[in-house]
């Protein structure tokens, strides 16, 4: 967790996993740099949070509350997110930049989002009313990807242009993968 008022993690921050799933992230990393280290393969660890499609994502949970009417909680106030594609771009061109010790980059897209205005924003989008309850935090699991735009430039896909599409997903009924991505989940406990 990260202060709203940084521009996020960087790959060079201690880490701080909270809860099971961020452990164990966190100890796949340790596994894979202890044989990069041992046997010296080059690896790329990419860190992405919130990769995002129309089937899947932070994106889609929010839509899908606001389309249902359901009342958004605000504890988890900001993201950021990055369509799933442009991660996969990046994925693709870490494999020209691998090293021993691995190269660490975070991947997320550019902006620092607010699940109240991104919500209200679904809300004009497909006419309908946000809701909210709470307030939201003074941090969130916030990266800084300017490391990985340096390498390979900036996602092709804006976020404004992710929201406009999701909102027109959710608002045709197009099919969802179903799975929830929890990230309002301050506590690590999904």
């Amino acid at each position: 967790m990260t202060p709203i008022g940084s521009a996020g993690s960087r790959e060079s921050d201690s880490l701080n996993p909270v809860g099971e799933y961020a452990m164990s992230c966190l100890g796949r990393e340790r596994i894979f740099e202890y044989f990069s280290r041992s046997t010296n393969l080059p690896m790329a660890f990419l860190r992405i949070n919130y990769a995002s499609e129309l089937r899947y994502g932070v994106l889609l949970d929010l839509a899908q509350q606001v389309w249902a009417g359901q009342t958004i909680d605000l504890a988890m106030g900001h993201f950021n997110t990055i369509w799933l594609a442009d991660a996969n771009a990046m994925a693709l061109h870490a494999l020209g930049h691998v090293s021993c010790p691995p190269l660490v980059l975070n991947v997320t897209g550019p902006e620092l989002l607010s699940v109240r205005e991104v919500c209200e924003q679904f809300g004009r989008l497909m006419g309908k009313a946000a809701r909210f309850e709470g307030t939201e935090s003074p941090t969130a699991l916030l990266s800084n990807a300017q490391r990985a735009f340096s390498l390979f430039g900036r996602p092709r896909v804006s976020a404004e242009q992710l929201i406009r599409w999701t909102a027109d997903w959710v608002t045709r009924g197009q099919p969802t993968l179903h799975k929830p991505t929890h990230f309002e989940s301050r506590s690590g406990k999904f």
